[in-house]
């Protein structure tokens, strides 16, 4: 009952991330792993991945980059979908890398304040995911998002990323609405994507 009371406290009240990462950042004087990151986050792993792994495909990269970029989104949407802890599970190789103290401290410190106006637009309200089954259909939603990421559809990767990234954001944070927004620009992106694909179709059968 206690851990039960302790869990809605959580998902009411749930501490920003900026305060996390604050946190975490203080009280470390070694290395900082990712490991040390998915513990910090514990069952809101999955929604901060996303957002980490989303903002490198916002910005503009070569041709070709989507196909490295989304890799990481398509595990963590399948971690999403699959993992029976209800948290991102990390290969040792990857969770055992890290950067030290005072490199942390020093992104941290810059990504607050961005961060901090970030977190005025989301709060705890509407949440609808309270079951693993609920979290595991917008994971399979989210799989189906970061593949389009990774595919090579020309015009048709950056927003199902910022779709993901909306979606981890206010999955962090236990906002449903956000959740929602997120979810309705990702179908968005999903039809976007299809018409491109359509219309290239269409062109190259006319053309041969």
């Amino acid at each position: 009952m206690a851990y039960s009371l302790a869990d809605r406290h959580e998902k009411e009240r749930p501490e920003h991330l900026s305060d996390l990462l604050l946190r975490l950042a203080r009280r470390s004087d070694g290395t900082i792993t990712i490991r040390d990151i998915a513990i910090t986050l514990q069952d809101r792993s999955f929604g901060a991945f996303l957002l980490v792994f989303s903002l490198p495909n916002l910005v503009p990269m070569p041709p070709g980059a989507t196909l490295f970029l989304g890799l990481p989104l398509i595990f963590v949407a399948w971690q999403m979908l699959t993992s029976a802890q209800g948290r991102i599970y990390l290969p040792r190789r990857i969770a055992n890398y890290g950067v030290g103290a005072s490199t942390f401290q020093g992104a941290v410190n810059r990504l607050v304040p961005w961060l901090k106006r970030a977190e005025t637009l989301v709060k705890p309200r509407f949440w609808f995911l309270e079951t693993r089954f609920s979290e595991r259909v917008l994971g399979l939603f989210a799989l189906v998002l970061a593949i389009v990421v990774f595919l090579p559809i020309p015009l048709g990767n950056w927003l199902p990323a910022l779709a993901l990234a909306i979606i981890g954001f206010a999955h962090s944070q236990c906002d449903g609405f956000g959740v929602l927004i997120g979810t309705l620009v990702g179908l968005l992106s999903i039809a976007v994507a299809g018409f491109v694909v359509y219309t290239a179709g269409a062109v190259l059968l006319l053309v041969f």
